[in-house]
This record gives structure tokens, sequence and C-alpha cells, in this order.
């Protein structure tokens, strides 16, 4: 598995509860401009049209090499490719418990085929921020002096 780009600030804005794998509906250029590194998850999260998931805001830069680039819209939603009942279960989840569903990170999987993995999450309060922070430094404190 190769990490291709990660979403550091959703593991500080939110506690994961779940986390499911899911594969994308993407052109050739952006293939390869995603393996090339040019791809943006921060901000992004996941939409609900006609009960299919869209991956929203994430910005995939035109591929460099590519030779229709003018009609290229870098942050068009991408539909994700999940099975029925993961769906079904997500959108349960969210409009019955008020969560949210945000990716994680994009990675290729072991055919080589673009994954992403989602999270359906839940929003921190600012002292579980503070909760956080403290116990990963008293862990590193604990950790040097060992």
């Amino acid at each position: 598995m190769n990490i291709l780009t990660v979403n550091k600030r959703a593991s500080h804005d939110y506690t994961f509860l779940e986390t499911y794998e899911a594969g994308m509906v993407l052109s050739g250029q952006e293939v390869k401009s995603i393996k090339n590194g040019s791809v943006s998850i921060k901000g992004a999260f996941i939409t609900f049209s006609a009960n299919e998931p869209f991956l929203a805001k994430a910005h995939i830069s035109p591929y460099k090499n590519a030779k229709a680039t003018s009609s290229y819209d870098p942050e068009r939603p991408r539909k994700l490719l999940l099975k029925k009942r993961e769906i079904v279960s997500l959108l349960g989840k969210k409009h019955l418990q008020g969560l949210t569903i945000i990716p994680v990170k994009i990675y290729t999987a072991k055919r080589g085929f673009i994954k992403i993995q989602i999270a359906l999450a839940k929003g921190k309060k600012l002292y579980d921020k503070r909760k956080d922070i403290a116990k990963k430094e008293s862990d590193r404190r604990i950790k040097r002096l060992l």
C-alpha cells in the first residue's frame, strides 16, 4: 500500500468512529496526477446525491502532459464506489446520529487501483482537542525518559 496523501487536519478536528475503503471514478489524467502526488483532500467532504456518495472539494491538479486541460475542473465532485449496504449504513448513521463523513487518506491498493479511506466521524470540542494534545505531550516525555 502506497499512501499518496493524508488529511492530517481530520484527526485533529474529528474522532473517527468507523472507516471504510472506497474506489473513485476518475479520468486518465486524474489517475496520473494523483500518482504524481498532485492531490489535496484538505477541506474535502463526502456528500450524497440520489443515494450515491460523492467526494466534494478535493483538489486534483491537472496532469502537466495532458492535452485537453482547458475544460478540466480540478474540484469537480467525484463518485465513490461503495457496496450498497455500506451506503445504506453511512446514510442512516449520518442522518440519525448527526455524524460527518470525511476522507482520511488516498492510497494505491495491491493491484494499483487508487482507493480512498473515508471515516464516519464525530466533531471534537475544544476541550477534547486540548486533552489529546496533553496526552501526546505526556507520552513524548515518558518515551524520552525511557
